[in-house]
């Protein structure tokens, strides 16, 4: 399975076709070659994937990954499959036996990728099954998420370090685009690394332009915008609903949009993605849902038409324009009454004890969870259902579920994806029988039975979108005849299910006696209040958007870009004070020579008549000059 008699330059042609790294690639490959621990800071669209696949490829072994999202899992595996690698994922809602399979392929050496959630590793089964497979490199994606001073802090996160007590002797290398140099000190402890050889790249990027601005118009600015440019562009928002009110405004100009947020289906999501990855839209609108593991490398413009919360949020975004070297433009547009906003966002993301309590309360109501029970158990967890019977509104919920989120009293997954799946229930005769009653569903059964191995002697997944293909029927006929067939007893039919699902990691406990650690707690908002503060500087600033970024990364070294809007402001402002101290010169040798008046001034300098008259009124406020009865102008 390896391939070690090849360089990595090697395996970079073979596979990637690529005949040359980008910037640092190279260094953190050999570092991990040499079984160092390493920490990777890399730009958005700065290649980070290639630093673990490409020594993994050299290595004995699997490399384990750990990502936080299905869809980049599902994303990279694609990807690495399409290459002929072998790649597979463990991902919330897969049935046993189907974790057993990729543990199975991976402990026969039939993997080179294994990509898991870190949610799996809480479990000792699957710590203690680690031990037997031959893991030759851990790979930890997104590893700002375990440092509770990030952004995107995940508690699940914090059991990444206790697989190093099952892999003792494998190297670890934890990536990511954005880390302040406390979330880098934290990632590093967090992950038990010993002297891990740091990288980071420069922040600069030399074709993406910056720009910020005051506008209250926010959709007529976007329209101007998106005329300047030909090709993709992706415009950011704050909310779900925002996304389809700007995409069906920018629809009625004739412009081609769509939206994405993650409260759409799978399928849905999907379709919508590959549209505008294939060109055949040009403009998403989408809330931060969108983009991850996306890598569309001629994006010309990313709009922020709602300010972020974050600057690490803000910059990954932005770096979504221009992968492919060529100008692109980032334009944040936002308003004083959002800034007046932002500065309260603070106190409703950290609510008070008291409101914590009362969801929590509501929660084991609404899951019916007796006191002292409860730990293990999933439940799924419709948001608006709960909101509406216990008249909570959506911060309330969504950010004390955060909060008991990280002082690991729940375990709340968004999204959990769990496909369509048939098991025959019925014998052979049986099944004959309802065929010879219902011949209107026998070339359903006969699908079944012949596309799907095993239907007799397990629940296999299956797709409705395939069978409707196969027996040229409509999806909701497909639905309807499967459970029809259910409901006969001739099939054990569960519908796929995209459910947001509660798992308590603790037994319940009466609410009164509910807490958390203040300390720490206080210690997230401030850091929280931190990074708003920041992002509001960073629109307002008067200095290099680039080298603002930058040094807030802790990349010291960056300079001003000459790019982005301040800088060409700058530029502009020393362009006309230099003009203008090159046409106070022009006057003053003229005076030395003769008095004139304006008329002449202007004749005989070649001075524009508006600024003739402001370097003369500058020159007589500083008593310089004179002016006689006649209108002549003299040197004093």
């Amino acid at each position: 399975m390896s391939q070690s008699k090849m360089t990595p330059r090697d395996v970079l042609l073979d596979y990637w076709g690529h005949p040359a790294f980008r910037a640092s690639q190279e260094e953190i490959i050999n570092s991990l070659l040499e079984s160092k621990d390493t920490l990777a800071i890399l730009p958005t669209g700065g290649g980070k994937s290639v630093c673990f696949q490409v020594p993994a490829m050299i290595m004995e072994g699997c490399c384990l990954v750990i990502s936080p999202l299905i869809a980049l899992m599902e994303d990279q595996v694609q990807r690495l499959q399409a290459m002929d690698i072998p790649a597979m994922a463990i991902m919330s809602g897969m049935s046993y036996q189907d974790t057993e399979n990729a543990l199975d392929a991976c402990m026969n050496d039939e993997l080179k990728f294994l990509y898991v959630s870190p949610e799996r590793l809480e479990t000792r089964a699957f710590r203690e099954r680690l031990q037997s497979l031959p893991i030759a490199l851990i790979a930890v994606d997104e590893a700002h998420c375990i440092s509770q001073w990030g952004y995107d802090f995940r508690p699940s996160y914090l059991h990444i370090a206790r697989i190093r007590e099952y892999l003792p002797r494998i190297p670890v290398i934890a990536l990511t685009a954005s880390a302040t140099g406390k979330v880098k000190e934290d990632i590093a402890n967090k992950l038990i690394m010993k002297n891990p050889n740091v990288f980071m790249t420069s922040f600069a990027r030399k074709n993406l332009r910056y720009a910020a601005e005051k506008c209250d118009d926010k959709i007529n600015r976007i329209l101007q915008l998106l005329k300047t440019i030909e090709g993709t562009a992706i415009i950011y928002c704050r909310t779900r609903k925002r996304t389809k009110e700007i995409s069906d405004l920018i629809r009625q100009h004739g412009i081609s949009c769509d939206f994405y947020h993650a409260g759409l289906n799978q399928e849905d999501r999907k379709q919508k993605q590959d549209k505008w990855i294939k060109g055949q839209t040009r403009i998403i609108s989408c809330t931060n849902a969108f983009g991850m593991g996306i890598d569309k490398p001629d994006v010309r413009m990313v709009i922020h038409a709602d300010m972020p919360d974050c600057l690490e949020n803000y910059y990954q975004e932005a770096g979504r324009a221009g992968r492919d070297g060529e100008t692109a433009n980032a334009y944040l547009l936002y308003r004083d009454t959002e800034i007046q906003e932002m500065l309260l966002l603070p106190n409703t993301r950290f609510p008070d004890l008291k409101t914590i309590r009362k969801v929590y309360q509501a929660l084991a109501n609404y899951h019916q969870v007796p006191t002292g029970l409860g730990q293990g158990r999933y439940f799924d967890f419709e948001m608006e259902d709960f909101m509406e019977k216990f008249k909570l509104n959506m911060n309330e919920v969504v950010y004390s579920l955060q909060a008991l989120k990280q002082e690991r009293v729940i375990s709340y997954l968004e999204r959990v994806y769990m496909p369509s799946t048939v098991q025959f229930i019925s014998d052979k005769a049986s099944i004959e029988d309802f065929e010879n009653a219902y011949p209107a569903y026998e070339p359903m059964i006969k699908a079944l039975l012949r596309n799907y191995a095993g239907v007799f002697d397990i629940a296999v997944k299956i797709s409705e979108m395939k069978l409707s293909w196969m027996l040229k029927r409509d999806l909701i006929t497909i639905h309807e005849q499967l459970a029809a067939l259910h409901r006969a007893g001739i099939i054990a039919y569960h519908p796929k299910k995209e459910t947001p699902q509660v798992c308590y990691l603790q037994d319940r406990i009466k609410a009164d006696e509910l807490n958390i650690d203040h300390e720490t707690y206080f210690k997230r908002k401030k850091e929280f209040t931190q990074r708003i503060e920041n992002m509001i500087q960073y629109a307002k600033t008067e200095t290099c958007r680039s080298a603002f970024i930058g040094r807030y990364f802790g990349d010291q070294e960056i300079t001003a870009c000459g790019n982005c809007d301040c800088c060409i402001n700058t530029a502009n402002i020393v362009s006309r004070e230099n003009n203008f101290n090159t046409d106070v010169q022009k006057i003053i040798q003229l005076l030395q020579r003769e008095s004139c008046t304006l008329e002449e001034i202007i004749l005989a300098s070649g001075v524009e008549k508006t600024a003739a008259k402001k370097i003369l009124q500058t020159l007589m406020a500083e008593e310089k000059i004179s002016i006689d009865l006649m209108g002549k102008v003299r040197l004093r």
